[in-house]
């Protein structure tokens, strides 16, 4: 059939094949995914062809093989079995790169021998390739048990329109598909380099960090914040938030630690008035007033048993109730806590509710301590120097030194006391060497015992500050975990 016959045919399309047409070339304008343009297209061949079964598949030219897409059968019913189709009549399609029609196919020379046909009883088929660049990737059959007379000339045409249709339909589908993909990969690719909000680092450790913030601020996950005190948990809090789309409600925080129960409670959940003596009106907890925003918990290992099962319940039910009511408060917060506490041993202890750890363990990210990014003190230090107003100063090479090769055992919080003490002590213009006073520096110089007490006193003190960690007290004094082991087996240490 020439073009002209073809412009012809379609003046005259029944009202189901003009149907069919025109909602499969309104998929071209929809950014679908593939699945549903084929699934729509083989619910019209099933309507406008009127077969028992319509299945497509794609071809596989480099192992002349097929990927079974999708099927439908008369009861719409899916099968996920090629086996239940005939890959003798796919082939047959591929081959001849043209529509085919069969009305007998169990009569039909070089057909009737397949095992599918025969077992299946399958006497009709109509089928189109479904072509791209020359090529034939994949095939829509068709096919009944009956000889069927709708199988004609005419819906061959039909089916072969339809066929050319859906190869575009599905070839900008999936340009749009690789073109979201690629955009999304660039686009975390671009958030896990975004600058984080007053948290300062170039080292591996604190890189890999700001990857894992960027990533979950784009999420509205709880986080629970680990690390030893003085490592800027709070900071990564509130890095959190800034880089959310919560960004612009409020981010208020909680420290838990050695605050009674009863006061943290009322902090917290707010109390109506009256509910104890002093409450002379109501007030908004804390968890209440940051409602759309975000809420810090920090040294979340601190409260009591009674605050952690009324803590899960605002996970789980995100509902809050005032001290003194009945009435729950629905809320919308963000909980992010944090913990220089081994939770998980505090579970097994039975100090600390499992149910509420899972709850709060939903993202886990570990702050690295001060002496896993020695890298990063010089940008610290100076970080602090311009801070503290004396941008002018510079760090001299040996104090510089100095500040590398001790083991901060309070983290960043020290490294600032010892830079504020060295401005004090500083009167030119660069920090020197004699301005850099550590405590356990004095410490040491002040200690008038024996080489051996002084040994087991230090091993001692480190082995406390690293909560009795072998391989960290090592690292910070330079040695083996099995000189430390000795030493500790040497001085009857256990």
């Amino acid at each position: 059939m020439n073009i002209v016959d073809k412009f012809g045919y379609i003046k005259n399309l029944s009202r189901e094949q003009f149907e069919a047409l025109q909602s499969i070339s309104q998929l071209l304008n929809r950014e679908v995914y593939e699945e549903d343009i084929v699934n729509d297209m083989l619910d019209w061949v099933l309507h406008v062809v009127n077969a028992e079964r319509v299945v497509f598949a794609r071809y596989e030219l480099a192992g002349e093989s097929f990927q079974l897409i999708a099927s439908r059968n008369v009861n719409k019913k899916v099968t996920n079995r090629l086996e239940d189709f005939s890959v003798g009549i796919f082939r047959q399609v591929v081959l001849r790169k043209q529509p085919v029609l069969y009305h007998d196919v169990q009569n039909e020379q070089g057909l009737s021998q397949f095992a599918s046909v025969l077992i299946k009883k399958i006497r009709s088929v109509i089928g189109v390739p479904l072509i791209k660049n020359d090529e034939v990737w994949g095939v829509i059959v068709a096919d009944s048990q009956s000889d069927r007379r709708e199988f004609t000339d005419s819906n061959l045409l039909f089916l072969n329109f339809i066929a050319n249709l859906v190869s575009l339909a599905l070839d900008r589908a999936v340009k749009l598909r690789v073109l979201a993909e690629d955009n999304l990969l660039l686009k975390r690719q671009v958030e896990e380099f975004r600058e984080v909000p007053d948290m300062i680092g170039s080292s591996k450790a604190m890189k890999d960090l700001f990857k894992l913030i960027n990533r979950v601020a784009a999420s509205d996950a709880t986080v629970l914040l680990l690390g030893e005190s003085g490592t800027g948990k709070d900071l990564a809090a509130n890095a959190i938030h800034r880089l959310s789309s919560r960004r612009e409600n409020p981010f208020l925080a909680q420290f838990c630690g050695s605050i009674p129960d009863s006061l943290l409670e009322s902090e917290l959940f707010g109390y109506k008035r009256g509910a104890f003596t002093g409450a002379a009106g109501d007030k908004k907890g804390l968890l209440e007033a940051a409602d759309n925003g975000t809420f810090f918990l920090d040294e979340i290992a601190d409260i009591s048993q009674a605050l952690q099962a009324k803590l899960l319940r605002v996970l789980e039910n995100r509902e809050i109730i005032r001290l003194g009511d009945t009435q729950p408060r629905k809320i919308n917060v963000r909980i992010i806590t944090a913990t220089n506490k081994d939770l998980q041993q505090m579970v097994k202890e039975g100090t600390f509710r499992e149910d509420l750890f899972y709850r709060l363990n939903v993202f886990p990210i570990r702050i690295p301590p001060l002496r896993e990014r020695k890298e990063d003190i010089s940008l610290l230090a100076q970080h602090f120097i311009e801070k503290l107003g004396r941008s002018e100063l510079k760090l001299g090479r040996f104090s510089l030194l100095k500040l590398e090769k001790y083991h901060w055992p309070g983290n960043i919080r020290q490294l600032l006391n010892v830079i504020q003490r060295a401005l004090i002590l500083c009167d030119g213009e660069r920090i020197e060497e004699e301005h850099i006073i550590i405590e356990e520096q004095q410490e040491t110089m002040s200690f008038s015992g024996t080489m051996e007490e002084f040994e087991k006193r230090l091993l001692l003190k480190r082995l406390e500050e690293h909560n009795g960690n072998r391989t960290q007290t090592a690292e910070s004094l330079g040695v083996s975990v099995r000189w430390v082991q000795l030493k500790l087996k040497e001085m009857d240490i256990k």
